[in-house]
């Protein structure tokens, strides 16, 4: 179960996803429409974040692959959605590498991670996460911080689920989602600063490094 406060809801379900996945593992297709109804919300804001508008296309072709191979997995709720979101991740990468899109890094993550981030200006930046804009903005991040900050936050993973999922140490995906956070916070302020018709001097696009 998440803790207070946090906006990982997903994880309110995970008993009724688990039960869900084992009948429709059975054959009980409406069972399968169940654990949909509680994954798709989570997934397609992580694909979002990865594939922009192609986010719809790319989960469909993940859950042609769920349903074909749900046979073979074990596990329970929270399993499946680790599960469900690596087949997402990999078809999110065939379908940029068919592209050729490839995601920089930011020259600037190592200035900007020194800057205070303080836990409430954090948990604005989580809050605002269902939003376009904010899954914009995460996809400019580097994609290391991108993908841990979309797992934790839109999908409700936890930190070990999260590492399996990206194929690293829990203890480098939660540095990677604290850093990405407190880029994402600094971003989404100095956007409601413009729209206050603050100016900002400094690059508006911490995705690119040229």
């Amino acid at each position: 179960m998440g803790q207070g406060g946090e906006p990982r809801r997903a994880q309110a379900y995970d008993g009724e996803l688990g039960a869900a996945v084992a009948r429709a593992q059975d054959g009980d297709e409406a069972a399968f429409a169940v654990a949909y109804r509680i994954v798709q919300p989570g997934l397609l804001g992580y694909l979002r974040g990865l594939v922009g508008d192609d986010a719809e296309d790319v989960a469909s072709d993940a859950w042609l692959e769920i349903a074909r191979d749900l046979g073979r997995f074990k596990g329970d709720g929270a399993g499946f959605r680790g599960w469900t979101a690596t087949i997402a991740r990999h078809r999110a990468l065939d379908h940029l590498r068919r592209q050729r899109v490839r995601p920089r890094a930011s020259a600037l993550e190592q200035d900007v991670l020194e800057l205070p981030g303080p836990h409430t200006t954090h948990d604005q930046a989580l809050e605002a996460l269902s939003t376009e804009r904010a899954l914009r903005l995460v996809r400019e991040l580097p994609r290391d911080q991108a993908e841990a900050v979309l797992l934790r936050v839109v999908v409700g993973l936890d930190g070990p689920a999260a590492a399996r999922v990206l194929g690293k140490r829990p203890g480098a995906v939660r540095t990677a989602a604290y850093r990405g956070l407190k880029r994402l916070a600094r971003s989404l302020g100095a956007e409601d600063a413009n729209a206050e018709g603050v100016t900002d001097d400094g690059p508006r696009t911490l995705g690119e490094s040229k």
